[in-house]
Order: structure tokens, then sequence, then C-alpha cells
């Protein structure tokens, strides 16, 4: 709905701009424009995978295809000798969805139009006047984020012709401050500043090893190389690469190094866990259970929730649940007591921050140090284990430009990777840090990071990404909360659906396998480790959207775990080591009769 209302503004401000068109000239001087000579003429973004095909086509033997791929939109372009103060016609036939058609550099003004014309071809027409001293125009087709494979044919510009092709001979400046951080064990992130180029565009960036090994050619100032040896230290180059061909000297190299095993700390979990959030302040209509009463099936128990004063106050409270609310409430004694019972038989009590209500917007340092001192003192008072993050709705977003996964600049992400290492220092290598994400706020990542390189997408999207990749050599546990979402892409590029078990398949395998943030292969997000994740899920159909069933659900991790009863997705691996389950809730699992927790532990256990 975004992209729909956002193209409707468009073409609403673009319909202002038409000029009267000029009489018709007899030729085009569009070169090669219905690609009967394959791309000849044309430069195509680097990720658009254009090609000329055979089917289908407008006219001819031969037409364009080329596909975007997140932050590209698969353009393909060519720059025409023109004369000054000159009308012009611009038109080609397109085909898919949501096709743009313009010229750029007319010294008037840049014009474009599009349509969306998914199953036939349908004709899209300009007009434009040069300017008094414009001897060149480059006009151009693409696409738009997220849309499949489009295709164009017959491009004309009728007008009269200039004085002969420009020839581009300039190659881009050399990127700056190139910088090697994020390091773990087999990866390390890259970043730098962006090139300039004489022509406007800089079509892609190469980043090479100083051994001479090409490790990446993308249109993004960053990339993150995986697939590295642990306490090894690597050197990089990177240079521009212009429409043309033309490429920059390599900039000088830059050194990282990977850090040891990221062998998680210590925290006696058993190898398989369940994870379930107890309603400690609240009922929510499923009844209270008593800190004594929690099953001992469970291996993490998360008090849910504690909140801030405010959204931006990061003084953050938790109190049990009101005796009006609750007639069964414990005393706080009789509460602690049981906290020190439940961890004595080896389970871990965590303090979950957060919730649907429960906003937290780290916006300034002083939030920031407030969030450390009051979560601290909750877990004092109360002698807890650890922490669980569940930021929800709008805690967590990215500026416009914060584009570098290793290096967010984001107020809000900042200073909670700053918090969460903080807490991490001060209780030491046993800590325990889970998370417990929507989907829109990591595996939307495929698709969209925060608001998009045109400013227009929710900023939130996929936000959690780099505070995950900061802390993933802390993160006990990752449980992204596989319900209460919307259709999301997977690594098949197909869109899946939850309530199935290839739902949960598909987003664990993004996890486990790591993904290209906006499918950008220069921006990736590295893969955790399989004992790091866990499947989140409702415990009842009451409890969210998306509740699975028990078969269901030990299939997803029958696929995953053995690759044994998989569905239409193939994950890319298997993953023996896959943690666990984590559930919202232990009071809506009691409300229905324990179906969860007592299936699912027979389960687990019975895997070994």
């Amino acid at each position: 709905m975004r992209f729909r209302k956002l193209a409707a503004v468009t073409a609403l401000a673009l319909g202002g701009t038409v000029l009267a068109a000029s009489p018709a000239h007899a030729a085009n001087i569009a070169v090669n424009p219905g690609f009967e000579d394959g791309l000849t003429g044309w430069t195509c973004s680097a990720s658009a995978g254009a090609s000329a095909v055979s089917s289908p086509v407008h006219g001819g033997s031969k037409a364009l295809q080329a596909t975007p791929a997140g932050s590209d939109t698969a353009r393909c372009q060519q720059t025409v000798s023109v004369k000054p103060n000159s009308s012009y016609s611009l038109s080609a036939w397109v085909r898919g969805g949501y096709v743009f058609l313009g010229a750029t550099g007319t010294g008037t003004g840049d014009v474009s139009t599009w349509a969306s014309s998914p199953s036939a071809y349908t004709q899209l027409t300009r007009t434009f006047t040069t300017g008094p001293s414009t001897t060149t125009v480059t006009v151009y087709v693409n696409s738009w984020y997220g849309q499949g494979a489009y295709q164009a044919d017959d491009v004309v510009l009728d007008g009269p012709p200039g004085q002969g092709t420009p020839t581009d001979t300039t190659p881009p400046t050399v990127p700056a401050n190139l910088t090697a951080g994020g390091a773990t064990a087999t990866s390390l992130a890259l970043s730098w500043s962006a090139s300039t180029d004489d022509s406007g565009t800089v079509a892609r960036y190469e980043v090479s090893r100083d051994n001479g090994a090409a490790v990446s050619a993308g249109a993004a100032t960053s990339y993150t190389a995986t697939g590295l040896t642990k306490n090894t230290t690597y050197g990089f180059r990177v240079r521009a690469c212009d429409g043309s061909g033309n490429c920059s000297a390599y900039s000088p190299s830059v050194s990282g190094r990977t850090t040891g095993d990221d062998t998680p700390p210590p925290t006696d979990l058993p190898e398989r866990v369940l994870v379930g959030y107890l309603h400690a302040s609240f009922a929510n209509g499923s009844g209270y259970v008593r800190m004594a009463d929690v099953p001992d099936e469970w291996d993490v128990i998360n008090l849910s929730f504690g909140e801030p004063t405010s959204v931006t106050s990061g003084d953050i409270r938790f109190r049990q649940c009101p005796a009006a609310e609750c007639p069964n409430v414990e005393s706080e004694a009789e509460f602690i007591a049981a906290i020190r019972a439940k961890q004595a038989a080896g389970k871990k009590v965590l303090i979950s921050i957060g919730g649907q209500n429960g906003q937290v917007q780290l916006t300034t340092a002083a939030a920031r140090d407030t969030f450390v001192r009051s979560v601290s003192a909750i877990i004092d008072k109360y002698g807890l284990d650890g922490l669980d993050i569940d930021f929800e709705g709008h805690s967590l977003y990215l500026d416009n430009g914060d584009t570098n996964l290793a290096n967010p600049t984001t107020p809000v992400i900042v200073n909670l990777i700053a918090a969460l290492k903080t807490l991490k220092a001060k209780y030491g290598a046993k800590f325990v840090l889970t998370m417990a994400p929507e989907t829109f706020f990591v595996q939307l990542g495929y698709q969209f990071y925060g608001p998009g390189p045109n400013g227009a997408a929710d900023r939130r999207a996929a936000s959690y990404l780099p505070v995950i990749h900061a802390m993933r050599n802390d993160l006990t546990l990752l449980h992204v909360q596989d319900y209460n979402s919307g259709p999301i892409k997977g690594l098949d590029d197909q869109f899946h659906t939850m309530g199935t078990h290839d739902f949960h398949v598909a987003m664990t395998d993004m996890l486990l396998a790591g993904f290209p943030i906006m499918g950008n292969p220069g921006n990736v997000f590295p893969p955790l480790r399989q004992e790091q994740v866990a499947i989140g899920l409702p415990a009842a159909p009451w409890a969210g959207n998306g509740f699975t069933t028990v078969a269901e659900v030990q299939k997803a991790f029958d696929c995953l775990a053995k690759g044994a009863n998989c569905g239409p997705y193939k994950p890319r691996g298997v993953y023996p080591k896959l943690r666990g389950l984590m559930t919202w809730s232990i009071n809506w699992d009691r409300y229905n009769g324990f179906e969860f927790s007592r299936n699912h532990r027979a389960y687990l256990d019975g895997l070994g």
C-alpha cells in the first residue's frame, strides 16, 4: 500500500510537467532500440541480471529483461547526443510491475512516466525540450524495489540528432575512508565513502583481498566478508567503476583481524531449550501463574514485562501483577524465593523489557545510562540471570542514510547496543541475553532496510539487525516471533505465510544461512550460530495470530535439524544444533492444557 500511494503521488507530480509534443522526425536516434544486438549501446546496473531475451517481445526477435535486486531498481540506460533548444519525444513498450521510462540531463528538468502491466506490453511516452547548452541526454528504463523481472522493447527517441555519440573515458574517484570492523570469528565488515563520477553514476564497487581474490561487486558502500578463518588478519582494497566500464585505482589497503572462537559463554543451559514468557505483571485473560507453579518443562522463564516510565526516559520499572487483577498473586518474598528455587533446579529467570505496550526509545546518552541503572536494579533486586529484549512497535528505527550494518548511526540503535554491552560487561560471562523481535524487524531486511534509498519505506524495517549483529558474540538466544507477521519473502524469493511449518523453516533458515540486506550481495547479515537460534511461536490459538499445530512445528524442526519432513521450502543447510523453541506464553500454555510444553519437551528430549 505504501508503494501504490507513492506511485500515485509521483504520477500526479509528473503530470504537471508534460510539454507540448513536437512534430515527428523521420529517424529514431536511440542506439539498438529493440535490443536486437543484445545490450549494445546500453549500460545496466550491476545487480540487474540484464539480458536480451527472445520471449516475451513486442517487436522483432529480442527484448530487454532485467530484475530489481534489493535497492537496485535494475536500471538500463544510454546517453544520446542531442541538439540544444530542440523538442524530443521518448517512448518505449514495457511489460511488468511498475516499469519506469525517463530522461535525465535535458537541461529543462528530468522527465519520467510509469506503468504497471505485468501480463502485456503497454506503451509509455514522454516529451521534453532540451536546454540552450544541452548536447546529451540519458534515457532509461527501470523497475521498482521488490518487483519481479520486467521487459522493455522498441525504445524510440524521436528528434534531431546531435553531433556524435559522447564517449566516457573518465573513471570515478578512488573510494576513500575504507575501514574494516565488526569482527567475528568468520567475518569482517567493510565500509567506505562514496565515489563520484563525471557521468553522475557509480555503477559498482569492487572489493578485493590483498592476495588478489575479488570478493564483491555491488552498488553499496559496505560489504561483509564472510567465510573467514578465526584469529586471522585479512587485507582489503576497493575501487569504483562507472557504467562505461571505467574503473578507478584501488584504495589503499586496510587490515582487519577476525576474533577467536565464537563459542557462546557458559550459561548452563541444556542442549535443547524451551523458553516461555510468564505474565508476571498482568493476567491478560489467561490467568495468573505463580512462579512456584511454573512447570519443570521450561528452561528459560522471561518475566513479562519491565516497562519504561515514559517512551524516552530509559527508566525501566517492574512490578508484580496487582491483586485486583491477579487474586492469587504471591507476596514479593514468595516470588523471590520461587525464583531461587527455579534457579537451583537449573532454570534461568530473566527480565523481559518491552512487549506490545512498552515502547523504549533510548534517544540520548542520559536515557542509555538510566536504562543500564534501572535494569541493573531489577536484576539485582530479584537475583535474575539476565535480560530479554522484546522491543516492539516504534522502539527501534533507522534514520535516513543509516545503511552500514556494522556501524549504525541512529541514536536509538547506538545507545541500545552500548547499554547492552555495558550490562554484559557488568554481570560477566554467564549473563543470559536473549531477544524476541518480530519478523518485520529482522527477516524483512531481505527486502527493506530502514527508510530505503528513496526515504519512503518504513524506517522501522529490519531495524533489529544492527543490534543483533553488534551483540552476536554475547547473544545467548535469538527467538524471532514467527507470529503476528505478514507474508515475508524467504531466500527462495517466495513469500511465506505464518501458521505452517514452511514459514518457520524459511524464517529460521535466513538466520542460520545469513542473507543479503535488500538483496545486495555487498551488504550481508552473517549467519548466527545454530545454538543461538530458537523458533518463536504462540502457545495456543488465543495467544497470537499464526498459531501452528504441534505436528507442523515438529515437522519444521525435523526439516531444519535433521533434513527430514521438509515441505516446498528447502533450507540452505541442515542445522543439528538448532537450540529449541520459544513461546508466548507459559500462561496461555496452561490455559490450553499444557499442549505446547508437554508435547515439545518430549520431542526435544527425544532429539538428543
